[in-house]
């Protein structure tokens, strides 16, 4: 009764995750050609709002944090949806520093979400059904990107930034209801916390353990959500700049949106199918094997190969991307279930892929600029080999839990 009470929360939060993101996902598609509808001067401007909310999380997530230690899930959860209400509606207006502080906004209403999420999950689930509920959470809370990418781009192009922004806002009522029947509250002391059985003092291995979990996520989102993500249309267009399928021409940022919606598209099934084999087979084989796929596919990624085998390649490393998303996140939340104060375990996590999402667009065309794509992705492809061997040596440790049901 508790599993499937846990289920239906961990399912709520991500659709009401899925709303929020509706009008954050349309940005990174209208706002690079429509920024003059909304009184920019620059596209210079345009990156930075869209990158300033990431930047805003990442001094904020301590004190986000803090505030979860001393209050209830639900009431972080209509924070977050306020706060997304507000910043939705308001892109419809005009102007970058009104849009400057609605961006920051949506950093503080992102962080509520997905620390609130975190800590629903960690309470809600045991290490046997903890890889399922997160990849079940990561992949439904992508449907909002993909809803608001597609839709958000065939509505501006009909009827406008300021409509389509308005009809998003109207969009994320609903996750209000969400909350309020599937959400139930909590106090700060309902998180499950899990101890190492006669554990006076915390082992080294659990130290390096958190260590490297918290490096890998840096790493990894790096990797991912900045560099690869910041830098795919532009791989696509040295290696093939239009595609032509059906006698229709595709550009290169056509086809990179196509690749980006492909992975949100499978994730819903994909994420809770790999999180639910880890907890029947452990996080750690699929862990390091992924890792070492993962480089190996970044490592061939410029080598002569045709057209159509490069393309699998490109959906192979999409598709490690959703398997150690979805173990790196499940990972921290074992790490966290053990500690007496899981939130604050969660919350540097939190900060540090926040931290890496923002350094590595930066990094990106820094090494571009530099050094080119090709030693670029031959960094990324030995730094996954790194990160497998290092795994190799990480204890996957069980511990005994103590719970309590939100």
């Amino acid at each position: 009764m508790k599993e499937s009470c846990g289920k239906k929360q961990v399912r709520a939060i991500a659709l009401v995750t899925a709303l929020c993101l509706l009008g954050d996902s349309m940005l990174y598609v209208v706002l690079p050609i429509y920024w003059r509808e909304i009184g920019l001067m620059s596209l210079f401007e345009v990156g930075i709002l869209l990158s300033v909310n990431r930047l805003v999380r990442i001094p904020l997530g301590p004190l986000i944090g803090k505030w979860y230690e001393r209050s209830g899930v639900r009431t972080g959860l209509i924070i977050a949806v306020m706060l997304t209400l507000a910043t939705t509606a308001g892109y419809a207006l005009q102007g970058f520093w009104i849009w400057l502080v609605l961006r920051c906004l949506w950093g503080i209403a992102w962080t509520f979400l997905r620390l609130g999420a975190y800590t629903l999950i960690i309470s809600v689930s045991t290490e046997h059904n903890r890889g399922q509920l997160m990849g079940m959470y990561n992949g439904l809370y992508r449907l909002g990107s993909l809803g608001g990418m597609v839709a958000g781009a065939l509505l501006v192009a009909q009827f406008g930034m300021q409509a389509t922004s308005l009809l998003f806002a109207a969009l994320v009522l609903p996750a209000l209801a969400l909350i309020f029947v599937y959400i139930r509250q909590s106090n700060p002391s309902d998180v499950e916390v899990s101890f190492a059985p006669l554990a006076v003092k915390t082992p080294a291995w659990k130290k390096g353990s958190v260590l490297v979990t918290l490096m890998s996520g840096l790493l990894l989102a790096m990797a991912y959500q900045g560099v690869f993500a910041s830098t795919l249309s532009r791989l696509i267009e040295l290696r093939q700049p239009v595609t032509v399928v059906g006698g229709i021409v595709i550009g290169a940022a056509v086809m990179a949106s196509i690749f980006q919606g492909a992975r949100w598209g499978w994730e819903p099934w994909a994420a809770p199918w790999f999180g639910r084999l880890s907890d029947a087979y452990g996080r750690k084989p699929l862990l390091v094997g992924t890792m070492f796929a993962a480089g190996l596919l970044f490592g061939l990624l410029h080598t002569p190969i045709s057209f159509a085998w490069w393309v699998l390649m490109l959906l192979g490393i999409q598709l490690t991307a959703t398997i150690l998303t979805t173990l790196m996140d499940t990972w921290a939340a074992d790490e966290a279930s053990k500690q007496p104060n899981s939130t604050a375990m969660m919350t540097t996590y939190s900060v540090v892929t926040d931290m890496g999402a923002a350094l590595g667009p930066l990094l990106a065309y820094w090494m571009d600029g530099s050094f080119g794509l090709d030693l670029m992705y031959g960094g990324i492809a030995l730094v996954m080999l790194l990160m497998g061997m290092v795994w190799l040596r990480v204890r996957e440790a069980k511990a005994i839990s103590v719970s309590n049901a939100l």
